[in-house]
């Protein structure tokens, strides 16, 4: 088959053959009818989502077997950690994860117990069928021709089925790449929660979505409502939050106005992670989500992150400690104001349609 090429960097671009239906433009931001509300006894709950993928040199072209998976070892500690707390971890594992066998016993005894939840994660660039040419642009999946990205998502979507005995409900398109048939693509999959939104970061340089104007609320995609938008949970805090989108916008042409403003402490962006945010910060962002009545807050950070070396992130064994002191002190102030963690099946069931 000819390698596909990608024409366009704009995610919203119509990619599709000529005269096929537009999709659901996932990434532009809903309106206002679109937001989700939940049942009384749902409360605020937190869902903590792991990228769970193939360890790869963030900084280097990306290729299609140059990687490894050393680290996953290290999430039966993690797993163990998370059961200590009261965390309940959904593990969003992506193809090269999907079909190793150490991974599928440390993540499916946990599935298999109750105690955990897998997802799907689409890096294309590991993923068959390889019909594309390796590109940045293509390294969001939703900028490949639909048939492209359908081929990739069911591929994986099948193997996670046939490794772990479960059919996933939930994903996230890796690098955010979310892109104009995704839903269509999602929802034929008997997938019912997104969580790819990363609500005020813009990737659109690299030829990715700008999800700078998407909310943090929960939402539904469609109006027959089947798909529910769980945005990754980031948060503007300080004295000029409420100016925060427009002030992040003119900082995007004056980046040391952001810079002055966040030394300032009157304006930060948070986003609720382990990796380039610290535990202080975090719980600033934590505290804010809560007090503003988030019904479903989202963690997340990659899983190489839990072995030193393998991301910028965690350089040595002490900062993987640090990020297990910094999910310590989260779940800590989560118990202490009354959020439970959640699983898939709580937020879907809740879910008003």
């Amino acid at each position: 088959m000819t390698p596909a090429k990608v024409q366009s960097a704009r995610t919203d671009a119509p990619h599709a053959r000529k005269g096929a239906a537009p999709g659901i433009p996932m990434t532009r931001p809903p309106d206002h009818h679109a937001k989700a509300s939940f049942t009384a006894e749902f409360g605020q709950r937190v869902l903590l989502t792991v990228d769970t993928e193939e360890e790869f040199d963030w900084n280097k072209p990306f290729t299609r077997d140059r990687h490894g998976l050393t680290h996953v070892p290290a999430i039966a500690r993690f797993q163990a950690f998370c059961e200590k707390v009261g965390a309940h971890p959904v593990y969003l594992v992506d193809w090269p994860i999907a079909n190793d066998a150490g991974a599928v016993e440390i993540i499916g005894d946990a599935v298999l117990r109750g105690t955990a939840d897998v997802g799907v994660q689409l890096h294309p660039w590991v993923n068959p069928p390889f019909d594309e040419e390796l590109s940045v642009i293509n390294s969001f999946a939703g900028n490949l021709p639909r048939e492209v990205e359908a081929a990739k998502f069911n591929a994986l979507r099948d193997a996670i089925e046939r490794a772990f005995g479960k059919s996933p409900e939930i994903y996230r398109a890796g690098r955010y790449g979310l892109g104009p048939h995704t839903a269509d693509i999602l929802k034929a999959g008997g997938i019912k929660l997104d969580t790819s939104v990363r609500p005020l970061f813009d990737y659109s340089a690299q030829g990715g979505p700008d999800y700078s104007a998407h909310p943090t609320l929960p939402y539904w995609v469609d109006q027959s409502r089947d798909l529910l938008e769980l945005p990754m949970t980031v948060l503007h805090w300080g004295a000029l939050r409420h100016m925060g989108a427009s002030l992040q916008q003119a900082g995007g042409q004056l980046p040391k106005l952001l810079s002055a403003l966040s030394r300032l402490r009157m304006l930060e962006r948070i986003a609720l992670t382990p990796e380039g945010v610290t535990a202080t910060e975090a719980l600033r962002g934590l505290d804010l989500a809560i007090e503003q009545g988030l019904p479903c807050i989202v963690l997340s950070f990659h899983s190489p992150s839990l072995m030193p070396g393998l991301t910028p992130y965690t350089r040595s064994q002490s900062d993987v400690e640090a990020l297990y002191d910094w999910f310590g002190q989260i779940y800590a102030r989560l118990a202490q104001k009354g959020v439970q963690s959640a699983c898939v099946k709580d937020v879907w069931e809740a879910a008003k349609r």
